[in-house]
């Protein structure tokens, strides 16, 4: 009989030979199908904290939806792109540049949403008065209303909004609604206001649920950022803001004084038919109900205007990053004008150099940002890019304390806008569904040159000069950031 022993060096060999295969096989296995940066930030991961690193990798690492889910995105897709290919969607404005019709192409082709005419846009730049505009749209539903948002709460803030879609369930008026299951967990009115939605006899379900133990699991980052309402199919509300009071009714967030700005937009016309796709599409991922039998998805009317408007809905969903592709085709072909607005700017390699590509090509290009951050990894992150920008020729504008800028938004010359709920950060490009829609008209510019107009003068202007003089700390907690920005 024999008998091993397994001694001190018998363990150290054990460990170093696993702790190569795990680094031989994150060579192999992390940069597959993924960004060079992102991919060289997971293996520094694995690299100097391999069990941790190995960890965050297997719980993390795919910034995908599980199959069944794709494959229904994709479904959907065909179905829109299939029936919507040969209807009338209004007349287009004329004389659109050539390479506007060649933007409209990559959307159609990657989010299946066409571009639609004689559509009426118009800005809700309040807080309180947006809220109140939606509320006023459900009590005029007379069939359906369609309730999307990232986060969803009953407050003093939100109760006209909770009333009115009570008023319409009373009415015999059908609410559906979809809210974003992580954000709003352990926020304060969860349970409440899921309460209050069965009340009232609402429809409702949960976005992206992490609920194992009920076969429900995804990535659990993966976030539905959207935020939509539709009523009737004729009238529809999207944006950057949230169903919650502008604290978020956080201990942190009212303690600093903190207040978020938003922007919606409230659209009638033929395009309402796409942002109730886009939902339709959302609810048939987490019921498995198909409501395009019941409602006439492209049964549309012109609206009170002539702008022509496109949807793109992106997320883990879609094949390819639908919004980044959007983004940088636009800041190339802009020829003299670029303005961006995003609380969340944390740009990838191609981002970066077509901004300040477009700076050297002598364009006008402006950034507003908030001088007040929310979540500290975001905002260190965000910080490390200022300088590069402000050497390119970048005019950096800062939104006041203790105000959190939240809107969404970026126009390039003076006849094309976007606006919806995507930031420009990673996180939005390859974790987030989001929605954004691509608007062509002058009048449209017009109103966004307003809103811009009104935050220039609630910012300052941040120089080269006051950047250099920023402490070694801070340049280190960017930095760090900026690394940790790139896991995905």
């Amino acid at each position: 009989m024999i008998n091993i022993t397994f001694d001190a060096t018998w363990w150290l060999i054990l460990v170093f030979v696993f702790d190569i295969t795990i680094r031989i096989a994150a060579i192999i296995i992390v940069p597959r199908n993924r960004r060079p940066t992102a991919a060289m930030a997971w293996l520094l991961a694995i690299y100097f904290i391999p069990l941790v690193g190995v960890v965050l990798f297997l719980l993390i690492g795919t910034p995908r939806l599980p199959r069944e889910r794709r494959r229904k995105q994709k479904r959907i897709n065909d179905y829109i792109h299939d029936t919507s290919e040969h209807l009338d969607f209004g007349t287009l404005r004329p004389n659109a540049p050539e390479w506007f019709t060649s933007m409209v192409s990559l959307n159609r082709n990657l989010g299946a949403m066409p571009l639609a005419g004689d559509n009426g846009a118009h800005l809700v730049s309040d807080y309180q008065t947006s809220l109140d505009d939606m509320a006023d749209a459900i009590r005029a539903a007379k069939r359906y209303v369609h309730v999307e948002f990232y986060i969803l709460q009953t407050d003093d803030s939100t109760d006209n909004f909770f009333r009115a879609m009570e008023e319409a369930r009373s009415r015999g008026v059908t609410v559906r609604v979809l809210l974003d299951h992580w954000a709003n967990r352990g926020k304060p009115f969860y349970k409440k206001t899921l309460k209050r939605l069965d009340a009232m006899g609402a429809q409702w379900h949960l976005m992206l649920p992490v609920q194992p133990f009920k076969g429900k699991y995804q990535r659990p980052d993966l976030r539905n950022h959207r935020k939509l309402l539709v009523v009737d199919g004729s009238v529809a509300y999207m944006g950057s803001q949230n169903v919650t009071d502008s604290t978020y009714n956080l201990k942190k967030n009212i303690k600093r004084g903190l207040h978020w700005v938003d922007l919606m937009v409230r659209v009638e016309g033929p395009v309402v038919a796409s942002v109730n796709a886009v939902f339709l599409s959302d609810w048939y991922s987490e019921t498995d109900e198909v409501l395009t039998e019941e409602i006439d998805l492209f049964s549309v009317t012109a609206g009170p205007g002539d702008l022509d408007c496109q949807i793109v809905p992106s997320g883990p969903g879609f094949d390819f990053e639908n919004n980044l592709r959007l983004f940088l085709g636009l800041l190339y072909f802009a020829q003299h004008k670029i303005i961006i607005v995003s609380p969340y700017f944390v740009p990838d390699e191609a981002m970066l150099l077509a901004i300040t590509t477009a700076c050297h090509r002598g364009l006008h290009v402006e950034l507003f940002v908030s001088e007040e951050g929310d979540q500290a990894m975001v905002y260190h992150a965000q910080r490390s890019y200022y300088e590069m920008l402000l050497r390119a020729g970048v005019k950096i504008w800062m939104y006041e304390r203790p105000y959190i800028l939240h809107s969404k938004c970026m126009t390039i010359d003076d006849e094309v806008a976007i606006i919806g709920s995507s930031n420009m950060d990673m996180r939005s490009f390859g974790l987030n569904m989001e929605i954004s829609m691509l608007v062509r008209g002058e009048e449209f510019i017009s109103e966004m040159r307003g809103v811009e107009d009104h935050y220039r003068s609630r910012s300052r202007e941040l120089t080269l000069e006051e950047w250099k003089k920023q402490p070694l700390r801070s340049t280190v907690l960017d930095n760090l950031a900026r690394l940790t920005s790139a896991l995905q």
